[in-house]
């Protein structure tokens, strides 16, 4: 299953990867095909000296968690988005949050699903009669389903 991660999860992952969060991305790859934008791992850079504040990690730490997070999501360039599916997502999140355009943009692009933390996009695209999105709640609830089938399988 194709899902499209956008900035708050992969900071929380990054921030907690022993979380439900953090765990759904490093274990789940094996379940999801978890995608984001490319310049997601520039506002991860960005950011690091706040991470660093925030959780205390060394720079050799902050280095390894955020290797191990991003080798379990694909990157794609926004160069390689068309425009239809820009302008579309500018049109869905209109109103919303138009910094999450290129992560909708992503999600039309791979017709795939929205993982996202933010409450108010969640019901904002929804509201608009798009559906194709995912909270933490739903992601664990799938990722321990194709657990147990997983487990069935091989007894």
């Amino acid at each position: 299953m194709k899902v499209v991660v956008d900035s708050n999860i992969v900071f929380s992952a990054i921030l907690n990867t022993k979380g439900t969060i953090g765990q759904l991305i490093i274990n789940g790859s094996q379940y999801f095909d978890f995608y984001s934008i490319g310049l997601l791992k520039e506002e991860i850079i960005a950011h690091t000296d706040k991470i660093l504040n925030f959780t205390r990690f060394t720079q050799e730490q902050f280095e390894d968690i955020f290797q191990l997070i991003i080798s379990r999501i694909r990157f794609v360039d926004d160069i390689l988005l068309n425009e239809k599916d820009i302008n579309k997502a500018i049109d869905l999140v209109s109103g919303i949050d138009n910094n999450d355009a290129m992560f909708v943009a992503l999600i039309l692009h791979l017709s795939s699903n929205l993982w996202t933390g933010d409450k108010q996009l969640i019901n904002g695209l929804k509201n608009k009669g798009y559906t194709r999105i995912f909270a933490t709640h739903d992601i664990y609830e799938i990722y321990l389903a194709k657990q147990l089938k997983s487990k069935r399988k091989r007894l």
